[in-house]
């Protein structure tokens, strides 16, 4: 029987402990057998991290400059894995996402995959498939929703990935020089797609490799996803033009992407997040940005170096129990604790609480390494169903059961019930 290919999961934290402490514990429940997590981060949250058991299984790499393609890059320099996977501090991967990601891989001419990304409320899409233009503008791919789609470049532009789901061959990667570092942390993954379709790479999409994806603050951008300065997305937007557009449609692309970027502001303002001078303060900087953009000119990008360090394997969960919990609200003390202590024993924990509601569906991965689902019985999950459908209490966990069991791995456990434990 093959091997499983060896997996190196990168993880690019800054200043953000908590959210890369609960990543790392979401990473630390894959099922797939052969993975490593290599982490890039400023000091003191290697430091943190250096004191949590798990670090003796970590690769960590010191790294403070404000520059996820420079960050990138240094973990792709200790990433010994045949297949390098990246995902942010900020989002949580389901415990199948490796196996449905590398799936692709099986085809020698798969480059690069890119899996489906869900929301802040766990259940909206933020990102599926899509299609980059050289101009930069995207269009969604119509893929099917269960199975992997292998596809060529189109006729211009690349299938475009999102940089906290996608996994690339390590030494097509490296070939390439990595991430362009005049990408400080916009627009680096679509400039490599674009860059590996000029070269006549497949690209793998896997619907089945899940994620979570919050959206942390940053200091470009609040917890309520309102932008603080756009004057990086200037920049990198002039790059990329520079890089890629041709030079006819460039004035067109960058007044295409100056109206985005104020109606984005002016939703944001008729909300009452932002005023008419923040919505002035914002344009003004992302053209400020645009012309220093202009200004960075292309680096060097050598074929990176062989990894700096042995594979280190990551204990696997591969044989690790699924659980689903449900319960009432009155009884959620008592779910939390059997989730943690279900957790301690090395399972995936599923708990489901619902009220005798009509409120929408939530799912969050807790600090406490469980998945918690809530919301009404009555309510919609996915946000296409009816606003209010009757059901049982035992019918509407099962059927949100029945939503997640791929990803979760609740079909691996069909014996009893998915197992189901009412509390």
């Amino acid at each position: 029987m093959t091997a499983p290919l060896s997996v190196s999961v990168v993880i690019v934290s800054r200043h953000r402990p908590d959210f890369l402490r609960r990543c790392l514990i979401g990473v630390s429940q894959l099922f797939y057998p052969r993975f490593e997590v290599v982490v890039v981060a400023d000091h003191a949250s290697c430091a943190g991290l250096r004191a949590l058991p798990q670090a003796a299984f970590v690769k960590i790499v010191e790294f403070d400059d404000a520059n996820i393609s420079a960050a990138r890059n240094a973990g792709i320099a200790a990433a010994a894995g045949e297949i390098i996977a990246f995902i942010d501090d900020d989002a949580v991967p389901e415990p199948t996402w490796l196996d449905f990601l590398v799936v692709p891989f099986a085809d020698p001419q798969v480059a690069v995959v890119g899996g489906f990304v869900r929301g802040r409320n766990g259940i909206s899409w933020q990102s599926r498939a899509r299609v980059v233009d050289p101009a930069g503008a995207t269009r969604p791919l119509e893929v099917p929703p269960n199975r992997v789609s292998i596809l060529p470049p189109p006729r211009e532009g690349a299938v475009r990935t999102e940089g906290t789901n996608m996994a690339l061959r390590r030494d097509r990667l490296a070939a390439l020089g990595g991430f362009d570092p005049r990408y400080r942390y916009f627009l680096d993954e679509t400039d490599l797609n674009l860059r590996l379709a000029a070269t006549g790479a497949m690209t793998g999409i896997a619907p089945l490799a899940e994620v979570h994806h919050g959206f942390a603050p940053a200091p470009h951008r609040r917890a309520d996803r309102v932008p603080r300065d756009l004057r990086e997305i200037g920049a990198s937007w002039a790059v990329f033009l520079s890089t890629h557009c041709p030079a006819g449609r460039r004035e067109r692309a960058w007044q295409r992407v100056q109206d985005e970027e104020r109606r984005r502001a002016l939703r944001h303002m008729v909300s009452g997040a932002l005023e008419p001078r923040d919505v002035r303060r914002l344009m003004r900087g992302l053209r400020q940005g645009y012309a220093e953009g202009l200004q960075r000119a292309a680096l060097p990008m050598p074929p990176l170096a062989p990894p700096t360090e042995p594979f280190r394997p990551y204990p696997s969960r591969h044989e690790s129990r699924p659980i689903l919990i449900a319960g009432r609200l009155w009884s959620r003390a008592r779910q939390r604790r059997r989730a943690r202590t279900e957790v301690a024993a090395g399972n995936t924990v599923t708990v489901m609480r619902f009220t005798l509601t009509a409120l929408f569906h939530r799912v969050r991965f807790t600090r406490d390494g469980y998945w918690e689902h809530t919301g009404g019985v009555f309510g919609r999950s996915e946000r296409d169903q009816p606003l209010f459908r009757l059901w049982t209490f035992a019918g509407r966990v099962h059927a949100e059961a029945e939503r997640v069991r791929i990803v979760r791995g609740l079909d691996e456990f069909q014996g009893e019930r998915r197992g189901m434990l009412p509390i």
